[in-house]
């Protein structure tokens, strides 16, 4: 497929040219979270109808390549500042009251998912940089933990871009398929919302899935779902730390003896410092936060907006970078891989929750 992205433009000055490409992807995050409006796109949510959005643009009109640098800023930065915003969401005071049985059976789940996506991926001979992220994605916490990882393992746009869609597709088809079962099952409402926040993806899909069955089940949920979140920051260290250790290991296999050669120097830790923010925020909101407002809930809901705005964002720049020739070709066996995982978690989860 002959690629869509023109040539730069005159009409894009240099100076403003970063400007207009952040403005090109606010203009698609806003049309998307408008499409998530509509009754069958709802399902879907903000972040998936934006990303699909931005890749049916780009496949059809292409953009200057003038903006590119503002197309990059918002998947880059604005994703990071997205993440460390994020952190808001997880209140350190009631994991730590409520949540550490929890915060056990999410380590299992997090042990499982990254493995059984990885090992199914490695016996279908799927793309293992697709597999990884989409193993991540199913661990934690879907999009937002690709886009958390992807700067980490260094991942080219379009295939985060590709796993955040898979993971938002097949993430809202098991919720759909959850909100269906659920009068059926024979769980009460404090398994059944610990059995979704437990498997489900993204923290979309648990509120969808675990809202019709009470505000025990939306509780219970969200709070095992906050658990998986949790685990986020020792997964990210736990990939820069091997991602060091390999580092070293080729760096000594390569250089013997001591160089003053900049190019033999070994690499850089790359300090994820947006995972300290998140962090950071995490504790800010749970315990500084409370103090200094009595009704911290209205701000706490403008930060949600921003942060799912900020988002979209990222997700219409890394949208605009997808190769659809490339979805089609790669895609497939990855996507395999995290189906059956999936299925496999929800069946053993669910057996779980029943003990």
């Amino acid at each position: 497929m002959i690629s869509r992205i023109s040539q730069p433009s005159a009409s894009f000055p240099v100076a403003s040219s970063r400007g207009y490409g952040i403005l090109l992807t606010l203009i698609i995050a806003l049309s998307g979270w408008g499409l998530s409006f509509l009754p069958v796109l709802a399902r879907l949510g903000p972040l998936a109808c934006t990303l699909l959005l931005a890749a049916a643009y780009r496949h059809r009109f292409g953009y200057p390549t003038a903006l590119a640098q503002g197309i990059r800023y918002s998947s880059g930065t604005l994703l990071r500042l997205a993440i460390v915003l994020f952190g808001l969401k997880l209140n350190v005071g009631e994991l730590l009251q409520q949540g550490l049985p929890l915060l056990a059976r999410s380590g299992g789940t997090v042990v499982f998912s990254l493995a059984a996506v990885w090992l199914l991926g490695r016996w279908l001979r799927a793309d293992r940089k697709l597999t990884f992220l989409l193993a991540v994605g199913t661990a934690i916490c879907g999009a937002a933990a690709i886009a958390a990882v992807s700067p980490l393992l260094k991942s080219k746009e379009e295939d985060t871009a590709m796993s955040a869609g898979l993971i938002a597709l097949i993430g809202t088809a098991f919720a759909m398929a959850y909100t269906l079962l659920q009068p059926w099952l024979p769980l009460d409402a404090a398994s059944y919302g610990i059995w979704s926040g437990l498997t489900l993806h993204e923290i979309a899909h648990v509120a969808m899935a675990a809202a019709p069955a009470g505000t025990d089940a939306m509780s219970d949920g969200l709070l095992a779902k906050l658990c998986r979140v949790a685990l986020l920051v020792p997964t990210c260290l736990g990939i820069v730390g091997v991602s060091a250790w390999r580092s070293r290991r080729k760096g000594k296999r390569a250089v013997i003896l001591p160089s003053d050669n900049p190019s033999q120097q070994r690499p850089a830790l790359p300090i994820p410092w947006f995972l300290f923010g998140f962090i950071a925020m995490s504790l800010f909101g749970s315990y500084a936060l409370p103090t200094l407002s009595a009704n911290p809930a209205p701000l706490l809901e403008v930060v949600s907006l921003v942060t799912t705005l900020l988002l979209a964002m990222a997700m219409a720049g890394l949208g605009l970078n997808v190769n659809l020739r490339d979805f089609r070709s790669r895609a497939a066996r990855p996507f395999a891989a995290m189906l059956i995982a999936s299925l496999l978690l929800s069946g053993l989860m669910y057996l779980f929750v029943r003990l």
